[in-house]
């Protein structure tokens, strides 16, 4: 499927991974977008015509398939991924390049990431930037936490329960003990 959006032919395809359907979309410049798992990614019968990979490039099938196997719980960095990132504020493409900088596994505060731009009073400007991130998973807003630990403001599908699962997948985190409710299934008779 395809929008001309500002003169660029922007592309994108829909894949299945152990999270759900998640969807790619890019430029002849590189990965413009990356939406998680939501509702409204759910396969249709027309959707399955954008599945095909044939008409995808060499390097964005291959942020695909690590994509997939990141979603799955391998190491995985997708740095290397080209983006399209000509329509974001030269302050938050600084901001993912450091984002983009933090290991899977890893975790760095809001407030880290403005010591690293040298703006130590940045915090809530790195978050804001964050929050505008049109690639998350590949630039990884996920693994930035607030000054405490908490989690705050993740804009993908899910909010903060998409960030906490997709930390816990990647071992930044520890998964919480499993409930009563996991165990037991409850059956209505």
């Amino acid at each position: 499927m395809n929008d001309d959006t500002m003169g660029n032919l922007m592309k994108k395809t829909c894949f299945n991974t152990g999270v759900g359907r998640c969807q790619i979309t890019w430029t002849e410049y590189g990965i413009s977008g990356f939406r998680l798992p939501d509702a409204s990614l759910l396969p249709t019968v027309a959707s399955f015509e954008a599945d095909k990979l044939d008409d995808v490039p060499a390097d964005i099938v291959v942020t695909i398939h690590k994509a997939v196997q990141m979603l799955a719980g391998e190491k995985l960095s997708l740095a290397d991924a080209r983006l399209d990132l000509r329509n974001v504020s030269r302050f938050n493409k600084r901001v993912y390049d450091i984002a983009l900088g933090i290991p899977t596994g890893k975790t760095m505060t809001y407030g880290e990431i403005a010591l690293a731009l040298g703006q130590k009073g940045a915090a809530q400007a790195v978050g804001k930037a964050l929050g505008e991130n049109p690639i998350p998973l590949i630039i990884p807003c996920h693994r930035v936490l607030a000054a405490d630990g908490t989690m705050h403001g993740f804009s993908a599908p899910g909010g903060t329960a998409s960030k906490r699962k997709l930390l816990e997948i990647e071992g930044a985190i520890e998964r919480p003990p499993p409930s009563l409710f996991d165990f037991v299934e409850i059956q209505i008779e």
